[in-house]
């Protein structure tokens, strides 16, 4: 008998497989998803590995396999594993991602009456409500829990289960989405009996089959039943009464819907390059041709804004699916996605996928299973992209490789993609190429210690000539005040606007915080609004006329007056993109404006209106948060006005100085990428920081020369790595006393091991010390090594842990 490893999707599961028998007869193979029993539940897995000898003396068998092919490759299956012990996250989870979407169906618990009769009197008021609800059959236990609340609704249960007034069974939810089976209709005789017969069925007086048929003959492939139907007026009996007749064929055939349609897209040529270009393409030619090598090949392409990383992107792809191999190229935001698609699916007709969150469940399910099947060379999305079973893997890009959204941290595993995807090249032998005018400062640390290949582009490729960069000009909002100036825009700025809006230019504002005001606060007694769940400030709205939480979007309506004082002197403070949107039309009354943030991108295709409105020339002015300055080509474009440089400047994070100078560089590389030139106006009150310099000089080298003398005089990535433990509980208290036995479980694991390298900060109250009603402490554990001492610590309920964090 042989037996299996399997990963159970379940929380009891956490990090460790299961062995169970294989029966006889059943064929299963590694990465293949089985139905496994598991305590009294019938639950989902995945065969991780096959073995003779079980690791446990007695094991129950496999019940049956869910599909017949492994939904996870050899390499995916060493993948999951990886994450599960880099990031300490249960190896379910880190399977999840690789997993058909739509594949994971919840345990419900249902509570059924027993029947057994009973005195109504003797119980209490919940236990009533729960016998009355399930006397009338199974009740869902999520159910009972929204009745009565979780805490109460669980122990009602428990009470009544022990005393035999009602039992617990377990199913399955519903599959959420399978294959779409269509039928299909085709002749089967040719178009000149297929008319003669036509005649003779007029004749017999059956028109509707007449009709079918007269249609099919004009047709050059099957045609779907419904498409028939609506073009003919006929119906499935006509369809069935001429498939009896032997005159047509009914086939089943699988139906994928397209998330994204190649229609309209003119196929492009690959560009002549810079030498620049060429010699960077030189390089990872030579990768993608040589043998194999026991380490991944990563690159890291450091070229300005404008520099052509895309064109290299594309022709390093081309020599890819030349060599009989596949890519995947990663994007951080969704926002970015359109245009992406459209430069590679020119390069690639019919041979791009997409795979993004903001696909419909059906359209992600349908690509997934499309790119399974190899049928698309190279594939498109942000961060969960790396997880796709594209089939001979080749090459990996990573696009903007320094932004944060590269790493998942609302759930786990809490990842960071430019990790995976040189583990994934490791195990694939694929080659990655890290892209980015601004490198995170770790990537380029390792690009100068030799760890990765580093290759420039110093120069922009200007369509039709042109300055190499923008002019950039740094504006101190200290002396605008002095001068009595208080508007919003300073006075430079305001000129500039007015040359573009003249020239019939266009413009971008960049301000990356949404909304209309950051608090809102009474003039007479001080009390600011704030979230009762979060607390922190409420922001407003302008257009929804709301304050909102940005943390659980919690709405309030607008006071007219204080609820403290009950004064009507309401101030509102600060400015979000609503309000720069409603300064700059009263400024500009003659300009088109559009705004780009998370608020008006909640559709499905927003991003992609916005942009193509843009581009088009309706609109004079952008006015966006950090999504206008991401990797967007728009050559009319001749002004970018940065309305705060101290947003993010002055963060309680180490990194704040290098996440400012990226925004800056970024949004100012919107500018000027056409032989219109371009000019940058950064507004700030710390115009002589070094972050700002640098951005306004273009000068990365400066910044990371800073970065690094700064990261390692206080021992911070990448001279360490990082782990920051967060704790909540609904206590403040208690909250604060789970943090310290946690510290102090940790410092005795340091000093039993002998492990010199090891620090802790904290614990202490995390950046937002409440969060949806939940206090949170935070310990941050610096060592070379966090997953070693963390994995050997039993890590209680409660605590969120992130390896390798990206913000603190």
């Amino acid at each position: 008998m042989r037996y299996a490893e399997v990963s159970v999707n379940s929380p009891a599961a956490q990090r460790r497989t299961f062995s169970y028998a294989v029966p006889p007869g059943l064929s299963i193979d590694t990465g293949q998803a089985v139905w496994v029993p598991f305590g009294s539940k019938t639950l989902q897995g995945i065969v991780l590995e096959l073995t003779d000898y079980p690791a446990v003396e007695e094991t129950r068998e496999i019940i049956g396999t869910i599909d017949p092919h492994p939904f996870l490759s050899p390499d995916q299956v060493a993948l999951a594993r990886w994450l599960s012990d880099h990031y300490l996250s249960p190896l379910f989870d880190a399977i999840s991602p690789m997993l058909p979407p739509g594949f994971e169906r919840r345990t419900i618990t249902l509570i059924s009456s027993t029947d057994q009769e009973y005195a109504s009197a003797s119980h209490t008021q919940p236990q009533r409500q729960v016998l009355r609800l399930a006397r009338r059959g199974p009740v869902n236990l999520s159910a009972l829990e929204r009745a009565l609340g979780k805490k109460k609704a669980q122990t009602t249960v428990t009470q009544l289960v022990r005393s035999g007034l009602v039992t617990r069974s377990y199913e399955l939810e519903k599959v959420r989405v399978r294959p779409k089976i269509e039928s299909y209709l085709s002749l089967n005789i040719n178009t000149d009996e297929a008319r003669q017969e036509a005649v003779k069925l007029r004749g017999q007086g059956t028109s509707r089959q007449a009709a079918l048929l007269d249609f099919l003959a004009q047709q050059q492939e099957p045609v779907s039943i419904s498409q028939a139907r609506h073009n003919t007026g006929s119906s499935k009996a006509a369809a069935d009464a001429l498939e009896k007749k032997g005159l047509v064929k009914i086939q089943r055939v699988e139906v994928r819907k397209q998330p994204f349609t190649h229609q309209g897209i003119t196929p492009t040529q690959p560009l002549h390059l810079t030498s620049a270009q060429e010699s960077a393409f030189r390089s990872i030619w030579s990768s993608l041709t040589e043998k194999r090598s026991t380490s991944p090949q990563v690159f890291l392409l450091h070229g300005v804004t404008g520099s052509g990383k895309t064109e290299v992107y594309l022709q390093a792809l081309a020599e890819t699916v030349r060599l009989g191999k596949r890519g995947i190229v990663l994007v951080p935001e969704i926002s970015l996605t359109p245009q992406t698609i459209e430069r590679f699916a020119a390069r690639f007709p019919n041979r791009v996928a997409v795979l993004h969150s903001q696909l419909s469940l059906r359209e992600q399910f349908d690509e997934w299973q499309s790119i399974s099947d190899g049928d698309f060379d190279v594939i498109i999305g942000p961060r969960s992209a790396v997880f796709a079973p594209q089939p001979d893997l080749g090459l990996i890009v990573m696009d903007e490789e320094h932004e944060w959204t590269y790493k998942q941290q609302e759930q786990s595993p809490r990842y960071h993609t430019r990790d995976v995807a040189i583990k994934l090249a490791e195990f694939t032998g694929a080659v990655v190429i890290l892209g980015s005018a601004t490198p995170d400062i770790e990537t380029y640390y390792h690009a100068q210690q030799g760890n990765y290949h580093l290759l420039r582009l110093p120069e922009r490729v200007v369509a039709g000539g042109g300055p190499s960069l923008p002019r950039t000009e740094v504006v101190d909002l200290r002396e605008e005040l002095k001068r009595g100036n208080r508007s919003i825009f300073s006075t430079d700025l305001s000129g500039a606007i007015e040359t573009v809006l003249a020239n019939g230019e266009q413009a971008i504002l960049f301000l990356n915080r949404r909304g209309a005001a950051n608090s809102v606060q009474c003039r007479d007694c001080g009390y600011v609004l704030a979230c009762r769940r979060c607390e922190i400030p409420l922001s407003y709205h302008l257009a929804e006329d709301i304050l909102l939480c940005h943390q659980c979007n919690q709405q309030s309506p607008t006071p007219q007056t204080c609820p403290r004082c009950e004064s009507r002197r309401i101030r509102y403070l600060g400015i979000g993109t609503q309000k720069l949107e409603q300064e700059t039309r009263q400024a500009f009354p003659g300009a088109r404006l559009l705004r780009w943030d998370s608020d008006v991108t909640r559709g499905k295709n927003s991003h992609q209106v916005i942009l193509d409105r843009f581009r088009k020339h309706e609109a004079d002015i952008l006015i966006g948060t950090q999504m206008v300055a991401k990797g967007l080509d728009l050559p009319r474009v001749t002004l970018v006005g940065v309305i705060s440089a101290d947003t993010s400047l002055n963060l309680p994070d180490f990194r704040a100085g290098e996440r400012t100078f990226q925004l800056l560089s970024q949004v100012a590389g919107r500018a000027g990428r056409s032989a219109l030139g371009g000019r940058v106006i950064i507004q700030t009150y710390t115009p002589k920081h070094y972050a700002i310099q640098a951005a306004a000089d273009h000068d990365y080298d400066t910044l990371y020369r800073e970065e690094i003398a700064y990261r390692q005089q206080l021992h911070n990535p990448p001279f360490t790595r990082l782990a920051s433990l967060i704790y909540t509980h609904t206590n403040d208290a208690a909250c604060q006393k789970a943090a310290e036995r946690m510290q102090q479980r940790i410092i005795e694991e340091r000093d039993r091991r002998g492990i010199a390298d090891l620090s802790l900060i904290g614990p202490a109250p995390a950046f937002i010390h409440r969060r949806r009603g939940r206090y949170r402490w935070q310990l941050v554990l610096r060592s070379s090594d966090p997953s070693a001492i963390l994995s050997q610590i039993s890590i209680p309920q409660g605590w969120t842990m992130d390896i390798d964090p990206v913000g603190l």
